[in-house]
């Protein structure tokens, strides 16, 4: 018998069986490799905190995100990047410096270049530049534009709202308002409204003197600090509450990003030499999107499209363009369009419309701005 036909059970036993992988030292090595990129990740950002906090060339960021955290409803939060009391400090610094950049005399004048070819009323552009998207919107003819304010008591009014009911052509949010945990009811503006050249609300105090943005019965921008005995002598037509100014006879008062007031959703107004009116409207707190922007970049759009004049106006999730009933732009509040005391409007003919003082006979002070809407 041949020995090749036997069966080889002596060589079966001999072979080694193949072992499998074992799922536990798998398990083992996936641990330990996400471990270190744990241990690697947290070094970094002890590495990224400490370069924040303490690194001289990390101070101009350090500001820049406390700005930023200012325009927000977590202000308070800013403490933990600069200290409380710098904060404080930061606060007042803003203050005192946007007072005083109010302050120089406006010598601006307008004149209407004849044209060849009629210019729509309302052109509008896109505008993008480091973080931020937007929109400027030309208004050809400032006599179109006026003051919108709400229609009830106790309520603002959404700026889509204000377009619709009145018939205007276009909308964009204008000064602000007492918001009490930002979640006022629009109804308690900031400082003063002006409407159809009469003093419509008045919410001063002792205080003598206030910074505006509006326009004049002739169309010209005035934007500043002044008085109310100034404001009835210059014939203020329409005008809110609001600053910083950002441009005066024509130069750019803010320096540098540095001085820009952190990032975040704007809106400006500003007027050319021709009279047209320049509106910007910046989008932000949306990553993906648009971050936002601070108010240098704001004033260099501004000065690019020929601003001699120009102001910021209330921003943040009040931000909003309205265009033929439709919003234009991304507002970033989470509970949609907000409810706002005043937007500035632009219409073919301001002259019908109608904007009774529902502010009238009432009391600022007694005024709840955090009052639940009613409708």
């Amino acid at each position: 018998m041949s020995t090749s036909s036997l069966p080889q059970h002596s060589n079966a036993r001999n072979k080694k069986p193949v072992k499998k992988p074992i799922k536990k030292r798998k398990k083992r090595s996936f641990f330990r490799t996400l471990s270190k990129v744990f241990l690697f990740c947290l070094f970094l950002m002890i590495a990224a905190g400490g370069w924040l906090y303490f690194a001289p060339s990390a101070q101009n960021l350090r500001y820049t995100i406390a700005d930023t955290l200012i325009t927000t409803q977590h202000r308070y939060m800013a403490k933990y990047i600069i200290g409380e009391d710098q904060l404080k400090g930061r606060v007042t610094e803003y203050t005192a410096r946007f007072e005083e950049m109010g302050d120089e005399i406006d010598t601006h004048t307008i004149a209407p270049e004849p044209e060849v070819v009629e210019k729509p009323l309302v052109e509008i552009e896109n505008v993008s530049g480091s973080g931020y998207t937007g929109y400027v919107m030309i208004v050809n003819d400032p006599t179109k534009v006026r003051l919108g304010i709400p229609n009830k008591i106790g309520s603002g009014e959404k700026v889509t709202s204000m377009v619709k009911r009145t018939g205007a052509i276009a909308g964009v949010n204008g000064g602000g308002f007492a918001d009490p945990n930002w979640k006022g009811n629009g109804f308690k503006p900031i400082g003063i409204v002006v409407s159809q050249g009469k003093l419509y609300y008045n919410g001063l105090g002792g205080k003598k003197s206030t910074q505006i943005v509006g326009l004049d019965k002739q169309g010209k921008m005035v934007a500043g600090n002044y008085t109310l005995d100034e404001i009835s002598k210059m014939g203020v037509q329409e005008a809110v509450t609001f600053s910083p100014r950002l441009i005066v006879n024509g130069k750019g008062l803010i320096k540098n990003a540095a001085e820009g007031w952190g990032i975040a959703p704007r809106t400006a107004m500003g007027q050319r030499a021709d009279g047209a009116i320049i509106f910007v409207v910046i989008d932000g707190r949306q990553p993906t999107y648009s971050i936002g922007a601070n108010l240098y970049d704001v004033q260099q759009i501004l000065l690019k499209h020929g601003a001699v004049i120009a102001a910021n106006l209330d921003g943040g999730s009040s931000t909003v363009l309205v265009k033929d009933n439709e919003i234009m732009n991304k507002p970033s509040s989470q509970y949609g369009e907000r409810y706002l005391p005043t937007a500035f409007l632009v219409f073919e003919h301001p002259e019908q419309v109608d904007m009774p003082n529902i502010w009238k006979g009432l009391d600022p002070a007694k005024i709840d701005a955090g009052k639940k809407r009613t409708q």
